[in-house]
């Protein structure tokens, strides 16, 4: 079974990293590059600190943390929000207003920040660990870690930082994921295509085991 494992993450990583690093490296890095961070700052605190707080730790656990997220990964979301490819009520009118230097802006700032550290749902423990560890060869399910890295820290530029994160958003968002609601990318498809193999069950214990790695 970690033989299967290891081949299918390979090969599902293999097939999909080049072309997600070209969709989305060249204007993250560069745009990180000519960022105004203090700008992204006073931004933040007008516009997006009723949902993800001052330095981008959310109080609540219906709103992700994005303090320490991959500043290529913030900007490709909220450019999806804009152009509605990937849809939240609450997302799209704020992200709207928002040109794409205010993305680079905000992206650098919250890239900056420390994600406040998150625990593990201790009944979900050893069913999430071993899912995102090992996933699940009788259904073709690969490990979580072969794209979000063993911390849940993510492979910059392609896959995203989840460890430390609110259990409940990651429950609510792998589902959603499952049902089609993602930014229509490549890596959204890929996603897709994990999380509509999880069951309920599943999808809680691994939430509630990333919610502890840092």
């Amino acid at each position: 079974m970690k033989r299967f494992t290891l081949a299918l993450c390979m090969a599902l990583t293999a097939g999909l990293t080049s072309a997600a690093y070209a969709e989305g490296h060249g204007a993250g890095d560069s745009a990180t590059k000519a960022a105004d961070v203090e700008a992204g700052k006073q931004k933040a605190t007008t516009v997006c600190v009723a949902c993800h707080g001052v330095d981008g730790n959310s109080l609540a656990d219906a709103f992700p943390k994005v303090a320490g997220q991959q500043s290529t990964y913030i900007v490709n979301q909220l450019k999806a929000f804009k152009a509605g490819a990937r849809k939240n009520p609450l997302m799209a009118p704020q992200a709207a207003g928002l040109t794409e230097q205010d993305m680079i802006n905000l992206a650098a700032y919250y890239s900056q920040q420390t994600m406040s550290q998150g625990s593990a749902d201790e009944a979900a423990a050893k069913q999430g660990e071993a899912l995102y560890r090992g996933g699940n060869a009788d259904k073709n399910l690969p490990a979580c870690m072969a794209c979000h890295g063993p911390s849940g820290s993510g492979i910059a530029p392609s896959y995203p930082r989840l460890g430390g994160q609110y259990a409940k958003y990651l429950e609510t968002r792998i589902a959603a994921i499952a049902q089609g609601e993602h930014s229509g990318n490549a890596n959204g498809q890929m996603m897709q295509d994990v999380a509509k193999r999880m069951s309920a069950k599943e999808i809680k214990a691994v939430s509630g085991y990333i919610a502890g790695l840092h």
